[in-house]
C-alpha cells in the first residue's frame, strides 16, 4: 500500500497518478510494494527527524527509514518540500521533476543503490532520470 500524508501545506494533485508510478518504480527493481508511506513536510520537521534519529544537524531532502522484508519494499520516506523547491531552482529543473527525483531517490537506495562514492552518485543519477521518464508515460 502506498499512502501520502501532508505535514505542510502542500498537496499532490494528482495522486493516485504518483502511486501508480511509485508502484511501477518498486515493481522495476524487482520488488512488492508492501507500505510505503510518503510524508512530505518543511525544513523543521525534517531537520527534527535528522537530529533525533540520526544524530546530523543538517538540512537534508529526503530520509527514508527502512522496513523493507525480503522483496517487500517497507519504509516511512520523509520528503522536505522546501528542499526540493530550493533543489529545483539549484539545478534549473521543474519542481514536479526535482520531486519525482527525490521520490524515486527513496525507493533506489531501498533497493540497494548507494550514493556516497562519485561513481554511485552517477549510477544513481541515471537510475532517477529513468524513473522520471517513466512517470511520463501514459498510463
Amino acid at each position: 500500500m502506498i499512502e501520502f500524508h501532508f505535514e505542510t501545506e502542500f498537496k499532490l494533485s494528482n495522486a493516485e497518478k504518483y502511486r501508480n508510478w511509485v508502484s511501477k518504480v518498486v515493481t522495476t527493481e524487482g520488488y512488492t510494494t508492501g507500505d510505503l508511506n510518503y510524508i512530505f513536510c518543511d525544513d523543521s520537521y525534517l531537520l527534527e527527524i535528522n537530529q533525533k534519529y540520526l544524530r546530523h544537524d543538517t538540512l537534508t531532502d529526503i530520509i527514508t527509514f527502512d522496513y523493507t522484508i525480503g522483496k517487500a519494499m517497507s519504509a516511512d520516506i520523509y520528503i522536505s518540500i522546501e528542499r526540493v523547491q530550493e533543489n529545483a531552482v539549484s539545478y534549473q529543473v521543474t519542481f514536479e521533476n526535482e520531486l519525482l527525483r527525490v521520490m524515486s531517490h527513496g525507493i533506489l537506495h531501498l533497493a540497494g543503490y548507494k550514493d556516497k562514492k562519485e561513481e554511485h552518485k552517477k549510477e544513481m543519477r541515471l537510475q532517477e532520470d529513468e524513473k522520471i521518464k517513466m512517470f511520463h508515460v501514459e498510463q
